[in-house]
């Protein structure tokens, strides 16, 4: 499981880098409400990517978010926000992808 940085996006713009997806899955640091994931799905079946919900509301815990990424296609997801998914040990949010191979990720923060 490797912790992805965060790339910031800037006036002079941003050349996004891309990761391969870990199979055991991924972490970033969130930084207020302005980091995001941009997943792409190069395999030809769909994947579900699983943000590990830390965050409760009063009391009750709060399911994990979902999303799909169709075969061939990308997502956007976030924002990744400390009150729903910082990890109690590290402060970091976990990721799971359903299928890794052919998946890339980049953790990008506006």
């Amino acid at each position: 499981m490797a912790t992805l940085p965060t790339q910031v996006i800037a006036l002079a713009g941003l050349t996004p880098a891309y990761a391969a997806a870990g199979a055991s899955g991924d972490k970033v640091a969130m930084s207020g409400d302005r980091t995001f994931l941009h997943v792409k799905n190069g395999s030809a079946s769909p994947i579900t990517v699983t943000l590990t919900a830390t965050g409760a509301v009063r009391g009750q815990t709060v399911t994990s978010p979902t999303v799909t990424i169709p075969a061939s296609g990308e997502r956007m997801i976030g924002p990744l926000t400390a009150d729903l998914l910082a990890g109690a040990a590290d402060g970091l949010a976990a990721i799971a992808y359903s299928a890794a191979a052919s998946v890339t990720v980049a953790a990008l923060r506006i």
